[in-house]
């Protein structure tokens, strides 16, 4: 049964029969691991996205096992081309009333566009979710809040699609969609509210951290982050580089370690929003150099803009048309968006698929163009 030197050396030590043992076992796991290796492939793979000028060392790495997992919210996705006008066809706003958003539509475009959403937003509802459980010749009306959203909505995807090229089509054409955020939930994930103080314990700049919140990415700092540079425009900056300066917080312009801290809560969200490290963005020998960041950092300058725009012009307006259990818990805020409520822990959402390619209806303010 076994190899005649093994045999051999049995015999000639008598009293360590492990030692053999031990080789031919660890020989044989030797083998079988690289031919699972062989037929599976390297589970420790990685592949690298160059972030800065070659040479530099300015890379991300990632592993192929990673990479390679799809989103699964691509595949159950709903899709479907248009159709294409012939010209003549009797438009959405001739044929039903009250149609403010999308009525240059062609009947069957406007009715396909009017089945997407429902799967993408309320797929258990169905149409009742907007227009209510009424007869269609009543669907005109705007007696549910849920439809003077969507037709807000819609404008605001429109707008993305139009206005913010540079960075949802940074790449590639990607585009944007209602189920880029929503995935078939009636409210998106990862929206945020205000929270104010956190910190109950605490008064002052205290209250607001130190406390595991979702908006601090579940660490001690700052809750009022994604407040205050992606609702109230704050300056995105962080304290003097020399440690001993002649200034006070008081004074106009001057960077606080309170602002600091802030800077580092969002750069921490946006890093966990994305699936990338701080080095995606920045130059890790100079952080703090504009002239040495990545292409990736004016790209997510561009979105930062972006979402102050969408809560702004979009989300925070539509406060009184929501009931009270939609609203924030706290100052009873209307939802908001930020970097994850898209990306949802990729760097691109749903891995850079081109959501917008069926749908030129959403791609621009203006009158669709079909190909």
């Amino acid at each position: 049964m076994f190899p005649k030197w093994f045999d051999k050396w049995n015999r000639d030590n008598p009293t360590n029969i492990y030692g053999p043992a031990i080789l031919v076992g660890a020989l044989g796991t030797a083998v079988t691991v690289a031919a699972f290796l062989v037929i599976v492939g390297q589970p420790f793979k990685t592949e690298s996205l160059q972030t800065g000028p070659r040479g530099n060392g300015m890379a991300r790495t990632e592993f192929v096992s990673d990479l390679a997992k799809p989103d699964p919210a691509i595949e159950v996705m709903y899709t479907e081309a248009p159709y294409v006008p012939e010209g003549g066809e009797d438009l959405a706003g001739d044929i039903y009333q009250n149609v403010q958003v999308l009525g240059d539509l062609t009947d069957d475009n406007f009715n396909r566009l009017m089945l997407a959403m429902t799967d993408w937003v309320a797929p258990e509802q169905g149409c009742a979710y907007c227009h209510g459980d009424v007869e269609l010749d009543e669907y005109g009306n705007d007696d549910l809040y849920t439809k003077v959203v969507a037709r807000r909505m819609i404008e605001m995807t429109q707008s993305i699609n139009e206005n913010w090229d540079g960075h949802v089509n940074s790449n590639k054409q990607v585009g944007v969609t209602c189920y880029t955020c929503h995935r078939g939930l009636n409210v998106p994930s990862d929206i945020w509210f205000k929270l104010g103080d956190v910190n109950k314990a605490a008064g002052g700049w205290a209250a607001v951290q130190n406390k595991v919140t979702v908006q601090s990415q579940y660490t001690s700092l700052p809750s009022d982050a994604l407040e205050t540079f992606l609702l109230d425009y704050g300056r995105i900056s962080v304290h003097d580089l020399e440690p001993h300066v002649a200034e006070y917080p008081s004074q106009e312009g001057v960077v606080s370690w309170q602002d600091t801290e802030r800077t580092f809560s969002l750069m921490n969200y946006v890093s966990n929003s994305l699936g990338v490290n701080c080095v995606f963005c920045h130059n890790s020998r100079a952080f703090y150099d504009p002239e040495q960041v990545t292409p990736q950092w004016s790209t997510e300058q561009l979105g930062i803009g972006m979402v102050q725009e969408i809560n702004n012009d979009y989300l925070v307006p539509l406060e009184g048309e929501y009931p009270p259990e939609r609203l924030g818990p706290v100052f009873a805020d209307a939802p908001k968006a930020a970097c994850k409520t898209c990306h949802k822990g990729y760097q691109q959402p749903l891995q850079g698929t081109n959501v917008i390619a069926d749908w030129p209806e959403l791609a621009t303010t203006g009158a669709p163009v079909y190909e």
